[in-house]
């Protein structure tokens, strides 16, 4: 298996952090961020008060994957939960063994600051996804997502 080294996202990377993104974006079928966003994704992660944490999964020099999460709060639990936003590995990069050392970094940063879960959407299309996900014991729960985009709030 390879090793991974997770990196921080800030100012020195953060254009590799974009890069991976728009890969993520391109796979996914979705429109990547505009400059806007991209301005808005830089201000969120390095201002006084993060909105989310992305790190850099890199083998030497070369950044191979990204993640990025946030944490929600359950009352039921009455304790913090991870969620996942973004967990993406190069598609060259796949089958490795570094999505689930991404994964398990993500599962140590939860139990780190007490979270009672962690929690991920996946598309319904991405078999590859399910497959690793489930391979890992994660289970999917059934829940329906809603959405109201910006112009219905």
């Amino acid at each position: 298996m390879t090793a991974l080294a997770m990196e921080k996202v800030g100012s020195t990377n953060f254009d590799e952090f974009v890069n991976l993104i728009e890969k993520l974006a391109e796979y996914e079928k979705l429109s990547p961020p505009d400059a806007g966003a991209k301005e808005r994704l830089a201000a969120d992660a390095q201002g006084e008060n993060p909105k989310y944490e992305a790190y850099l999964g890199k083998t030497g020099d070369t950044a191979v994957g990204y993640m990025t999460f946030y944490f929600t709060y359950s009352t039921f639990l009455a304790q913090p939960t991870l969620f996942l936003e973004d967990i993406f590995v190069r598609e060259e990069y796949r089958g490795q063994g570094l999505g689930r050392q991404m994964l398990d970094f993500c599962r140590k940063v939860a139990r780190d600051r007490g979270c009672g879960r962690m929690e991920w959407m996946v598309l319904d299309w991405n078999l590859p996804a399910i497959r690793f996900y489930e391979k890992t014991g994660a289970r999917r729960l059934a829940w329906y997502v809603y959405r109201l985009d910006h112009d219905q709030l």
